[in-house]
């Protein structure tokens, strides 16, 4: 570069935090110091000062006997007849004025010490004052310096949450990120600028404030950025774009704006083996370097020269790694193009903002697969959401006992967990209700009548029935269906009571379940029992093996809007996940309501979204794509 150097400079570094919401700030001056012409010293003026005799013509004085501790001579009596001098000669005397009075008719000549010694004293006191006047002039004050604030404003995109690592991350940009600019601005200075250069900025002496944007985002929101500037839609690690424009007069320099995605720079941080924070001091200087002109895809010159730059800053500033151009030469991830599924699969919902307070999952069909258990990414997915805040929710036919049992084989139930006895859930079709701290607040029992017939038949046509009684399952006799409902739907052991009243009289039904196969629940039992309630009760299925007998009027959804209503949360605030037919109600009820395609078609036809089986962890990319 060939501009002439200023002859001072230094840095006021101030940065800013925003959360599309507030700013807070510290600074690093730059300084210039102008040659500045000394100021013209002041005159000296020096007073003339003439001996007392030179300016006196009259005869020496005769003094006063009248104040004898002026005279020498102690005669009162002896007079001068040569003395001239009058009262008003002697007061314009700057000696004599001095308390000494004259007296014309008493008086005595004063020797000639003591006109001497008027004499002298005048003498002394200019000798001085030419001794001052010869003292060197001060030296002139030193050139006034120019300052220049260097300001990084640093903003976190909407949707990212309020991340611990990333908070703290803007925390450490903030205290030292100018600190990269005032670097940044020293190479420009240093080194000449080749013509592979986008632009250079030269002119930065002319203001009083430079600012650089910096946004912290995630891959959804980069994404859109890479589409909107570059028309390229996927997903990246840092983008920046120039805002400077050299003949803009105003006080401000606005260098532009960098864009680095975290989520991106997690997953690369992840393949460096290094810390977020070093990825992200990396994407910050090679974005800062392309908002000051660099180029990197130029040629292999200006490559060569921004990689240095880069290396520089980070080493400067005992920050970690050799630069983003260094890595992608290493064949590590720079600026690769995701595809749009692979950011799905990818994505981490740490970086995401949920949309939903609640997600109300069912169980059978929904979280657990075939074989009635809860995978390992499910689980993951239920995890993350509630790490994020989200309230997971369960909405069940099981008992409570039987979904603490199913989630507690992946770590999701007991104290902090999904489920458990002091958290809020639909439990029996929305027949028992938990609210804040595990406490009911809504329980529906079965027609007595209706039980009592439903017993008989069972008893007559030996087809298991299990009553559900809170936390108790009952039956009449052992069968190995009613064994399966405990060892692979993790109910509670079922009690056998023989009698039926006997069975009726321990306890207060909710609902009761026929065991059978798929085509004899769907040939002889539905059909029969629908017709045989005669609307003192209603018919569901959850799975095709079962047949549900619940009060009239029931239905999970019900349940989930009583509790929606304890806890005073909106329907807006809410998605559901479902399969079965029982749970159409809950599904309408939500914002969003997700069926999966092993669901019923009853489910599917009023969900907002079908998502993927159980066996393919339906639920778990539901969560992922939808809830965030």
């Amino acid at each position: 570069m060939s501009e002439t150097k200023p002859s001072a400079l230094s840095w006021s570094l101030s940065s800013s935090i925003q959360k599309q919401r507030s700013y807070s700030s510290n600074s690093l001056l730059l300084s210039l110091n102008p040659q500045s012409k000394p100021k013209p010293m002041a005159r000296l003026v020096v007073a003339r000062a003439l001996p007392f005799s030179g300016r006196l013509r009259l005869p020496p004085p005769t003094i006063s006997a009248a104040h004898r501790c002026y005279s020498p001579y102690g005669d009162p009596s002896s007079s001068h007849p040569h003395s001239a001098l009058s009262r008003s000669a002697l007061g314009q005397s700057p000696i004599l004025r001095r308390g000494i009075h004259v007296s014309p008719g008493y008086s005595r000549q004063l020797p000639w010490t003591g006109y001497f010694m008027t004499a002298v004293r005048p003498l002394r006191l200019l000798r001085r004052r030419n001794g001052a006047a010869k003292k060197p002039p001060p030296p002139p004050p030193p050139p006034k310096e120019k300052e220049i604030e260097l300001c990084l404003k640093i903003r976190l995109d909407d949707g990212l949450p309020n991340d611990r690592d990333v908070l703290n991350i803007a925390e450490m940009l903030k205290l030292n990120g100018p600190m990269a600019m005032k670097l940044a601005f020293d190479g420009i200075s240093t080194s000449p600028a080749t013509g592979d250069r986008s632009f250079t900025v030269t002119d930065v002496v002319k203001y009083e404030k430079v600012e650089l944007s910096l946004v912290l985002c995630n891959d959804e929101y980069i994404r859109r950025i890479n589409n909107e500037w570059r028309g390229e839609d996927h997903a990246t690690d840092v983008l920046s774009v120039s805002h400077h424009t050299p003949d803009l007069d105003i006080p401000i320099l606005l260098l532009g704006e960098v864009v680095i995605s975290v989520e991106t720079a997690a997953r690369q941080a992840e393949e460096k083996g290094h810390t977020l924070l070093d990825e992200v001091r990396i994407l910050l200087v090679h974005g800062l370097l392309r908002v000051l002109g660099f180029n990197h895809e130029a040629s292999d010159k200006a490559k060569k020269e921004m990689e240095a730059e880069e290396k520089d800053i980070l080493n400067t500033l005992g920050w970690k790694g050799n630069g983003l151009i260094k890595s992608s030469n290493d064949s590590l991830i720079s600026d690769e193009q995701v595809s749009k599924d692979e950011v799905k699969k990818t994505k981490c919902l740490r970086f995401y903002r949920p949309k939903f307070s609640y997600i109300f999952c069912d169980m059978d069909g929904t979280l657990l697969n075939s074989k009635s258990q809860i995978t390992k990414t499910t689980a993951e997915a239920l995890k993350e959401a509630a790490s994020r805040g989200v309230k997971i929710v369960i909405a069940t036919g099981k008992t409570r006992p039987a979904a603490i049992s199913a989630l507690s084989k992946v770590g999701l139930a007991g104290k902090g967990g999904v489920v458990s006895n002091s958290s809020h859930g639909v439990f029996l079709q929305g027949l028992l209700v938990y609210g804040m701290q595990g406490r009911e607040i809504y329980r529906r029992n079965l027609d007595l009548g209706v039980c009592r017939e439903a017993f008989t038949y069972s008893m007559k046509n030996k087809v298991p029935l299990i009553a559900f009684c809170q936390d108790r399952c009952l039956t009449l006799f052992e069968h190995p269906s009613v064994d399966c409902l405990h060892t692979i739907y993790h109910e509670p052991k079922a009690e056998i009571i023989p009698s039926i009243e006997g069975l009726l009289t321990t306890a207060e039904i909710q609902k009761l379940i026929f065991l059978d196969t798929a085509e004899g629940v769907a040939s002889t039992l539905r059909p029969f029992w629908e017709e045989a309630t005669d609307g003192r009760a209603g018919v569901v299925q959850a799975v095709p093996d079962m047949l549900e007998i619940v009060p009239p009027e029931t239905s999970k959804g019900k349940g989930v809007k009583m509790l929606l209503d304890h806890l005073g949360v909106s329907s807006k605030e809410v998605m559901a996940i479902g399969d079965g037919e029982n749970d159409v109600e809950m599904l309408e009820l939500a914002s969003l309501g997700v069926a999966l395609a092993n669901g019923s078609e009853k489910a599917k036809s009023v969900a907002n979204v079908i998502g993927s089986t159980n066996d393919e962890d339906g639920a778990a990319k539901a969560i992922y794509e939808y809830a965030f």
